[in-house]
């Protein structure tokens, strides 16, 4: 059974930091391109950054570009989002997503950036 399990959300102030995890089972994780995608509240949900296999290329919105970094640790089958210089515009549901030809879905972990 494919299982994405975010974790690391909360609430923190602008300027501040957070890094969220995604733990990955059920299916090869090497092989597939893992991408956080994020919902702000009334909004579309976008794709905030992607990390490609193989080759481990990534690929960041320009909102975030300079600010957030995905990483992955395919030992681990877990992907990262480190984020920092947060701003309130940040605050969403962040989403983990795994593809290759299909994809998945992780639950999602709420971001609030907020004094």
């Amino acid at each position: 059974q494919v299982q994405l399990v975010e974790s690391g959300g909360g609430l923190v102030q602008p300027g501040g930091s957070l890094r969220l995890s995604c733990a990955a089972s059920g299916f090869t994780f090497s092989i597939y391109t893992m991408s956080w995608y994020r919902q702000p509240p009334g909004k579309e949900r976008e794709l905030v950054a992607r990390i490609h296999s193989p080759g481990g290329s990534t690929n960041y919105a320009d909102s975030v570009k300079g600010r957030f970094i995905i990483s992955r640790d395919n030992a681990k089958n877990t992907v990262y989002l480190q984020m920092n210089s947060l701003k309130p515009e940040d605050t969403a549901v962040y989403y983990c997503y795994a593809e290759r030809g299909i994809g998945y879905w992780g639950q999602g972990t709420q971001v609030t950036v907020s004094s």
